[in-house]
Formats: C-alpha cells, sequence, structure tokens
C-alpha cells in the first residue's frame, strides 16, 4: 500500500528530501507520491509538519 500526500499538504518539500526512492516529486499546488515507486516505509510521514502523507 503506497502513501499519498492528501490536501494538507503546505508543499514544505520536507518530504520530498526524506524518500529514500525518490517517489516524491513537486505537484502543481502539493507534492505528489508515484505510487509505483512508493515503498510504503513511511519516512515522508514522520517528517511532515502537518501529516499531510497518509497510507492510501
Amino acid at each position: 500500500m503506497a502513501y499519498k500526500i492528501t490536501d494538507e499538504c503546505i508543499a514544505c518539500g520536507a518530504c520530498e528530501a526524506e524518500c529514500p526512492v525518490e517517489a516524491i516529486s513537486a505537484g502543481d499546488d502539493k507534492y505528489v507520491i508515484d505510487p509505483e515507486k512508493c515503498i510504503d516505509c513511511g519516512s515522508c510521514a514522520n517528517v511532515c509538519p502537518v501529516d499531510a502523507p497518509q497510507p492510501e
């Protein structure tokens, strides 16, 4: 099960730098996670100040 970034995202970029498989990239108004690359490790959720990354 991949993680998904909710609309709570404030586009700070903390999650992108933390992802070990580079599954996170900047979207139009928030960051997005590529579900094909995500390994469900939770690293992004651990560093997010607004708890935007959530298990899908």
